[in-house]
């Protein structure tokens, strides 16, 4: 790519980041507009009232990706490790069950069947022996075709590639029920639940899933989870020092206003809030759909997108050592008794807040207590599935704060004594997503649905603009941290065949 080619990202989240180190690795003049005043997006770390908590995104799965990024910068990969400070999480994941059962989820997946032994009986570790052999088959049919990959037409998804993946993937039976699929190795209903809660990562109930969404499930339980020291926002401030000092300039506080176009219809010209207009070649824009239409001024009728749940997160302070009573880890899954309930109760098109929920507890504090412990206060965060306000268009402004306390003292009578005591440093909901940009009010962007997913989701290069490319969770591959990854080097490599050729895109 010639190096005089000025290419302009909106967006310092991770998906903006990589797409900017990609991009400068093949010598692009590359610049990064962020609205906020940090990089990082949704995966941040933030102080409230002087203590540290995660915010955003907390499951890391397959840091190697951001590695893998700086490693396009030049960065040698142990340089990158140290850089970002990682550790592993483990137990990667802590499950508690309504009936008392806990399952602590080795970070090692050799050492998993043994704890599900303990917790389950032998039957159901020998079938999770098999059940994740299943899961790494799935990922190696699936990843590299149908995730990491630009599809460029109809050829590409016919061509001899795509069908033997295709054909690999009916074989292990991924194309059915992602709860019958995993059935045939467990038959312990909360076991399944262990191995298909994932889905609601990307939006979808489990029992209405695709099994190809097992992807999910390896990735974390199968790989592991991991943390950098410091908090989760360290990826995007290692990423963005990274980007300076290989020339990527950065600007904070400079929400893009306008795309402005020429006359063949490609974006010439970005304008940020200050009205100054910068020239581009190319714009990869991590915003969402709705709001990068706004941005060129499209009045085009684009498809009704279907939203991911949303939810209440509320962050707070408890005394250290009382987190010592409770079964708990980096990240705890609490599950009510209710399953297939609740997911139709928080993705139904008449939502309604879980009448038995299951919660996520966050303790970032197990793996970096000199973080999230300050004068004998340790941080936790517990998110509570909601409806987006499309599904229920609640008034969480005044709900928030009662379903907080009701939460809080579920959680208190499931054995976490002194949740409810919890001392409320700030509660985000629906309203407040739906504040910062986020279309009905929900931080995991469009969910999985059949008319969703792979190929039919919102592709990366924007129609009748022949410049303008998507990276971010509601373009391809999806929502999370290794998609939003994989998002921004594709878009990188779209920047890079419209500037100079197929060749450079490899």
């Amino acid at each position: 790519m010639n190096r005089t080619s000025r290419v302009a990202v909106v967006g310092a989240g991770l998906a903006g980041l990589t797409a900017a180190a990609h991009l400068r690795a093949t010598g692009a003049d590359v610049t990064v507009f962020e609205s906020s005043a940090a990089p990082g997006g949704l995966v941040r770390t933030e102080t409230i009232d002087g203590h540290r908590f995660d915010t955003g995104a907390t499951v890391l799965t397959m840091p190697e990706l951001i590695v893998d990024t700086l490693g396009a910068l030049g960065i040698s990969a142990a340089d990158a490790r140290e850089r970002l400070a990682l550790r592993p999480v483990d137990p990667s994941y802590v499950m508690n069950y309504a009936d008392g059962t806990s399952l602590s989820v080795p970070h090692d997946a050799a050492q998993i069947p043994a704890a599900v032994e303990s917790a389950f009986g032998a039957d159901s570790a020998h079938g999770v022996v098999e059940l994740l052999a299943w899961l790494r088959n799935v990922y190696d049919a699936e990843y590299d075709v149908f995730i990491d990959r630009n599809y460029r037409g109809l050829a590409d998804l016919t061509d001899t590639r795509t069908r033997r993946a295709a054909a690999e993937l009916t074989r292990l039976g991924a194309l059915g029920g992602l709860t019958g699929a995993v059935s045939r190795f467990v038959a312990d209903e909360r076991l399944q639940r262990a191995f298909t809660f994932q889905a609601l990562y990307a939006g979808v109930p489990p029992h209405r899933a695709r099994a190809i969404y097992a992807i999910i499930a390896d990735m974390d339980i199968g790989r592991g989870v991991s943390a950098p020291a410091g908090g989760m926002g360290r990826l995007g401030d290692v990423l963005a020092a990274a980007l300076t000092d290989a020339g990527v300039r950065i600007e904070y506080q400079a929400p893009v206003r306008a795309l402005r176009r020429g006359s063949d219809g490609s974006v010439t010209t970005v304008v940020t809030d200050t009205g100054d207009g910068v020239d581009v070649d190319a714009v990869i824009a991590t915003t969402e759909r709705d709001a990068t239409a706004a941005l060129l001024g499209s009045g085009r009728r684009m498809r009704t997108l279907q939203y991911s749940p949303s939810a209440v997160v509320v962050h707070g302070l408890v005394p250290e050592g009382m987190t010592s009573r409770w079964r708990s880890g980096h990240h705890t899954v609490d599950f009510g008794a209710a399953w297939t309930q609740t997911f139709a109760e928080i993705t139904g098109r008449d939502g309604r807040v879980m009448t038995d929920g299951s919660f996520l507890i966050t303790r970032s504090a197990v793996a970096d207590r000199e973080t999230f412990v300050a004068d004998g206060l340790e941080s936790v965060s517990v998110l509570a599935p909601t409806p987006n306000l499309i599904s229920a268009d609640l008034a969480w402004g005044e709900l928030a704060g009662p379903y907080t306390a009701e939460v809080l003292r579920t959680l208190t009578g499931r054995g976490y004594p002194g949740m409810d005591e919890l001392r409320i440093s700030r509660i985000d909901h629906p309203r407040t997503w739906l504040r910062d940009g986020l279309p009905a009010g929900t931080p995991f962007s469009v969910a999985h649905s059949v008319r969703q997913t792979g190929p039919l989701r919102t592709a990366n290069v924007w129609p009748s603009v022949p410049n303008l490319f998507l990276a971010g969770s509601a373009t391809v591959p999806g929502v999370g941290i290794p998609p939003v990854v994989v998002s921004g080097g594709l878009a990188a490599a779209r920047v890079a065949e419209l500037l100079h050729g197929p060749e450079e895109a490899r």
